[in-house]
């Protein structure tokens, strides 16, 4: 029978900007401890090549896509995890629609109506034991659009990134009582080096105290 490893963290959750490798990780993590894998549905949204298209239009229509579809995961999720108490690893947080939403809507949509929607939705959510921010240059973020190829992605600006990633760490800030480890990756490739991704195994099988821990590779 093969050794199967002992997961370092019972939920972990792997985050970043658009492009940063969020569920290539996952689905590496996933592999090497033989977790439950919750990746994010991007592709039943119909509404997110309009975003693209035309955002001052359909911003409101792909967010609240988002929001049901999370939802709904994260209430399988839960029910299942209840059921078997299996270790979890996921390629997105449970709040990242408040993120973006936060970055695409008008303020007062936002506030008066979009945040108090999740609330609703998301009264109480579960939380993980491990929060990995994956930071990334928007330079290396374009790169990356470009590689995976998602025609919808193509014209994405570079300050469209920044503004995702200002946000993210707007809201990471706020969360004092997680532990999160952001990791510059700048220069990290733990696709084509095992050397970088048994680094990266050690650094994500740590304890971190709440609160942001960072990481220069």
């Amino acid at each position: 029978m093969p050794h199967i490893k002992q997961p370092p963290h019972q939920f972990m959750v792997i985050e970043g900007n658009i492009g940063a490798g969020k569920t290539t990780l996952a689905q590496k993590l996933a592999h090497e401890y033989a977790l439950q894998l919750v990746l994010e549905q991007f592709e039943t949204n119909p509404f997110l090549p309009k975003f693209y298209e035309n955002p001052t239009r359909y911003t409101f229509h792909a967010e609240a896509h988002f929001l049901l579809d999370r939802h709904r995961q994260v209430k399988d999720w839960i029910t299942l995890h209840h059921q078997q108490q299996h270790a979890t690893v996921s390629d997105y947080m449970f709040d990242k629609s408040l993120v973006f939403a936060e970055a695409n809507l008008p303020p007062d949509e936002f506030l008066e109506l979009y945040e108090r929607l999740f609330r609703a939705l998301f009264d109480e959510l579960p939380q993980p034991d491990l929060l990995v921010y994956l930071h990334a240059p928007v330079e290396k973020l374009l790169q990356h659009i470009k590689q995976r190829g998602r025609n919808y992605e193509q014209s994405m600006s570079p300050d469209y990134l920044l503004q995702i990633q200002k946000t993210y760490l707007q809201h990471l800030q706020q969360h004092r009582q997680l532990p999160i480890l952001l990791i510059h990756t700048q220069q990290l490739d733990y696709v084509n080096r095992p050397d970088h991704y048994q680094s990266l195994l050690q650094w994500i099988g740590q304890k971190y105290p709440c609160g942001i821990t960072e990481i220069e590779f």
